[in-house]
């Protein structure tokens, strides 16, 4: 509906956004992490062409931040990925052997490509990757 004015606007309350759940009620995985440029053209592919690949043969959703829209302090994109979390695993082993398949195409085949993956992570979700005194770490 349409609401004419500010005031009117604060009045109205909404109701909370609902997480997003599967058809059997599993709340959606997110993942973060942190590419360079020309990956991400590599994940997009030919007109859209890889990520709606991957998509479609994970029943996972990847976004990518815009062209120039890097996160902060870094000149790597972002790409987020949310589904069930078999979905997540299927799309990151997608996109990571995509990545690696074109390390490899650039790289001399006789050294072994070194590359790192950059999680984004909140700081409440730290402690519990690195556990008590390191242990999940580990």
């Amino acid at each position: 509906s349409y609401v004419s004015s500010p005031e009117a606007a604060r009045k109205r309350s909404s109701p909370p956004p609902r997480s997003p759940t599967s058809e059997n009620g599993e709340k959606a995985t997110y993942i973060r992490f942190l590419v360079s440029n020309a990956a991400a053209g590599s994940v997009i592919g030919k007109g859209g062409s890889t990520i709606t690949d991957f998509q479609s043969r994970s029943g996972a959703r990847i976004q990518l931040s815009r062209n120039h829209e890097f996160f902060p302090g870094t000149s790597d994109r972002i790409i987020m990925v949310s589904g069930t979390v078999d979905e997540v695993l299927k799309v990151m082993e997608l996109i990571l052997a995509k990545l690696l398949n074109e390390l490899n195409i650039e790289e001399n085949d006789d050294v072994e490509p070194r590359t790192k993956v950059r999680l984004v992570v909140p700081n409440s979700s730290c402690g519990s990757i690195i556990g008590k005194g390191g242990a999940t770490i580990k």
